[in-house]
């Protein structure tokens, strides 16, 4: 099957910032794909060459089979992107700017599908009003629906939540995850790790232009971070064949631990108990997608 996304060797530079270095990565059709990394780190420029606002230096990009470059009328069709910045026009009306937006992509007579993204989107009451009038959250639905006016078999979301409320975030995942499930293909940038760790099936991670790390969400958990062990003593400090455990800086008589897997938890409890040191609250947790980011961008 073609895959929905086929980047190969891609390279960018902006003089003697090397934006992007020699990126191959491949999404196949239907996946969830969370594209990662810090601020600066080639994300949005990626973006930009596959949707066509800017050119690699080197390399090939594909949407569907079709290259951005030389066929980028169908690659632009097969694509939908949401912008991170809120880039509006101020003189029409929320109905007005999807409808212009159909007919970017020769669409007419859209209005039906136009209607039930609104009503997914909590923007039918808003239908009628200038885009100047909305709120920031408002504009920022209003750009996922115009990239889902032409229905797009594949979705580039990239920071859609930033700066929006927990109402709409949870009413834009619910709709995403619906597209997913009726087989579009999503790929979400976002800071919000927890987002990315609930939401996609497997993760990519740039850092300064180099794609560091590929692999499903699950396999990053467990290959990646430990065990997190929170523990407060009644009496006595934590002894020192513990301390290389240690997570970061404590508060006195609180500590948390890094284990290697959940065997250790027996470990550490007998040497606290050997210490004759009281526990008075414990908790034991899996550590998230967040720390995994941190552990592979402190990697030299």
């Amino acid at each position: 099957m073609v895959p929905a996304i086929q980047i190969k060797g891609v390279s960018k530079s902006y003089g003697a910032l090397r934006a992007l270095c020699d990126i191959d990565l491949e999404i196949p059709c239907g996946e969830f794909f969370a594209l990662l990394g810090p601020n600066g780190a080639g994300k949005t420029t990626l973006i930009s060459i596959l949707a066509g606002l800017a050119q690699a230096d080197a390399g090939s990009l594909k949407v569907l089979g079709h290259d951005v470059s030389s066929d980028y009328r169908q690659a632009r069709r097969k694509l939908g992107v949401v912008p991170q910045e809120l880039v509006f026009d101020p003189f029409f009306s929320v109905r007005e700017t999807l409808r212009i937006q159909s007919g970017y992509f020769g669409l007419r007579n859209n209005d039906a599908w136009i209607d039930e993204v609104m009503e997914r989107l909590d923007l039918t009451g808003r239908a009628n009003f200038n885009m100047r009038a909305l709120s920031g959250g408002m504009k920022r639905r209003v750009l996922v629906a115009q990239a889902l006016v032409h229905k797009p078999p594949v979705i580039i979301l990239d920071e859609p939540t930033a700066g929006v409320d927990v109402e709409l975030r949870q009413a834009l995942w619910q709709f995403v995850r619906q597209l997913n499930n009726d087989g579009h293909t999503i790929v979400l940038t976002t800071h919000y790790l927890d987002e990315a760790e609930s939401l996609c099936s497997r993760v990519g991670m740039l850092k300064q232009g180099k794609l560091v790390a590929l692999d499903s969400t699950a396999n990053l958990l467990k290959g990646h971070a430990g065990t997190h062990l929170r523990l407060r003593l009644a009496n006595g400090g934590l002894p020192e064949s513990l301390r290389p455990m240690l997570a970061a800086s404590q508060t006195s008589g609180e500590y948390e631990l890094v284990l290697r897997e959940y065997g250790d938890v027996e470990s550490v409890l007998a040497q606290l108990r050997n210490e004759g040191l009281e526990i008075t609250h414990m908790e034991l947790e899996q550590a998230d997608l967040e720390e995994v980011f941190v552990q592979i961008m402190r990697r030299e």
